[in-house]
Parts: structure tokens; C-alpha cells; sequence
């Protein structure tokens, strides 16, 4: 019985240290993801879903470099490259894609920035890099990239004489091709997608926006259809509640667009340059405005919001 606990004794440290050293092996590409999204270690560029309320005076010049792996039968570059920016500016740039196989390829993209530390400062609000993507035979696609750069790249000691940004992608055919995106969705007569587009108001809208309630912006239950400025008890800018607008497909990707340009005056900041993005998410309010009862007297707690 000694010599059975002795040996017991042992084996569990040794059990638990394997058990430690499997978990790692698994989990630790996924570590290392965060790893680098949080530090911009490597280059790595950041997530967001709407650009910074300020920009700065302060540009710089992002170019663009492209690459293929050697068995990707696709042709991919920028359509443009390099574009000067303000610090905290949104851009819009495209990139094309074509498949020169006569089968369909799945495929995805790495990428990452040069100088490594201006990785932390990079946020891409909409890119193709972050889904596995399919091209069907001979298939072209202009595959938008929607990005800023944060302002306080321009207090970090080691960007303060950094004029240049190189963001570069090099896509490779894909080992996991099931579950990939068609980026025939990036086509101008793709169809509508309400399900991505409740995607798109998950990650970018409810920060603002609810649909059965308001919050720093109005309820957008019941959208369209219904007069701009008409949710009773919302305190909206007076250009808004002016600008004798009713709300429809075409109107909401107007003001998507560019809500300060569309009516001049008004205070919501988040603009949707992507035409795809815009397309969803009207589809989704669309969807949900289906049936709603559109009614001013609803939804009159709210908080002192103003667009």
C-alpha cells in the first residue's frame, strides 16, 4: 500500500502537467491570436465596428501590397496603391479578386501591417480577411476594406516619424474550406442578406440603438416607413426632426452613407461606407419593420440622446 501511494504520488504530477501541456498545444493558436489583436505584436491589426468621434490634422499614407500563394490559381490586388489619410478618418479602398481556375476555391487571407508598431493603431472596420471566401470559376469580385487609423497613433514615441503604413495580405488556398463566405456577396446585384445584416446591427448598431426601445439613439423598431423624427419622446437635433424625411430602402442607405452629408446639421457620428454593409443591414430593418406598429406615443423614457 506504501509503495502503491509512493508511486501514485508520481504519476499524478506527471498526469496533470500532460493534462497542462495538451491544453496549451490545443488552445495556444488562439492565445497567441489575442495575443497579438491586443498588443499589435507582429503587425497584427485591430478589430473595430465604427470609427473614433475626432480625427486628427495629422495624415499618413497607407499602401497597399498584395500577394498569391504559389498554388492559388487567382489573381488579387489593389485597385489602388496607397491612399493618404487623417488620423481617426474611416477609407473605404477596394481590392480585386479574380478566380482563373474553371473550379470553385476556397481560400483566406493573412495579413498584417508594416512598421509592427503601428499594428495596434490599424482597425478594420470591414475586410474580406475575416472569413474564409470563395470564388466561383472565372468569377471577379471588388472586395471592400473599410479602415482607420486611431489618433493616438500619434502619440506613441515609436510612430512619431512614421509617414507610411503598409498593410499587405497574402491569400492561400484554404484548408478548411467548409463554412466559407461566397464573395459573389460583394457583387452589385447580390441579393440583400437580412441575417448578415442583423449581424452588422448586433455588431455596430446596439452600442446606440435598440429595436423595442430607446437609447442614446431612438428606437428602430418599425423603421421603415416612419417619418424621421417621429419617436415621441426622443430628443432629436432640429435638423433632423426638419429635414421632412420618411424612412425607406433607399433613404436609410443615403443617410448609412453619410448621415452629416445627407442632412446637413444633424450629430450621428457612424457612417457605413461599404455598399454590401449597407444593403444587409436595410434588409434587416426592413425585415423587422415588417408588422411593427408605428406609434409616437411609445417609447417615452428616453435618455437625452441627440441625432
Amino acid at each position: 500500500m506504501k509503495r502503491y501511494r509512493k508511486n501514485l504520488n508520481v504519476l499524478l504530477p506527471c498526469f496533470v502537467v500532460l493534462a497542462l501541456m495538451s491544453a496549451l498545444v490545443t488552445y495556444a493558436p488562439e492565445l497567441y491570436r489575442k495575443f497579438c489583436g491586443a498588443t499589435g505584436y507582429g503587425g497584427t491589426t485591430q478589430r473595430a465596428y465604427s470609427d473614433p468621434a475626432v480625427t486628427s490634422d495629422r495624415t499618413v499614407t497607407v499602401a497597399f501590397d498584395s500577394n498569391v500563394a504559389p498554388d492559388l490559381p487567382w489573381r488579387f490586388e489593389p485597385e489602388q496603391r496607397s491612399v493618404k489619410v487623417h488620423l481617426g478618418e474611416q477609407k473605404l479602398v477596394f481590392f480585386k479578386a479574380e478566380n482563373l481556375s474553371d473550379k470553385p476555391i476556397v481560400a483566406h487571407a493573412t495579413y498584417n501591417v508594416t512598421p509592427e508598431t503601428s499594428g495596434l493603431y490599424f482597425n478594420k472596420i470591414q475586410c474580406f480577411c475575416f472569413n474564409e471566401e470563395r470564388l466561383d470559376p472565372h468569377q471577379k469580385v471588388d472586395m471592400p476594406v473599410v479602415f482607420f487609423v486611431d489618433p493616438a497613433f500619434a502619440k506613441d514615441a515609436d510612430n512619431l516619424h512614421v509617414d507610411t503604413i503598409t498593410l499587405s495580405y497574402t491569400f492561400l488556398r484554404s484548408a478548411k474550406p467548409s463554412g466559407s463566405k461566397n464573395l459573389s456577396r460583394f457583387l452589385a446585384n447580390a441579393a440583400p442578406d437580412p441575417v448578415h445584416g442583423e449581424q452588422l446591427f448586433t455588431e455596430r448598431c446596439t452600442a446606440c440603438h435598440a429595436l423595442d426601445s430607446n437609447k442614446a439613439g431612438p428606437s428602430l423598431g418599425g423603421v421603415v416607413g416612419r417619418r424621421a423624427g417621429s419617436v415621441a419622446g426622443y430628443h432629436y437635433s432640429p435638423a433632423l426632426k426638419s429635414a421632412g424625411l420618411t424612412w425607406s430602402a433607399a433613404t436609410l442607405d443615403q443617410w448609412l452613407a453619410d448621415p452629416k452629408k445627407f442632412v446637413p446639421g444633424v450629430r450621428m457620428p457612424v457612417r457605413v461606407l461599404d455598399v454590401p454593409s449597407r444593403r444587409d443591414l436595410v434588409a434587416y430593418l426592413q425585415k423587422v419593420s415588417q408588422g411593427a406598429k408605428h406609434s409616437d406615443a411609445e417609447k417615452a423614457d428616453a435618455p437625452a440622446g441627440e441625432y
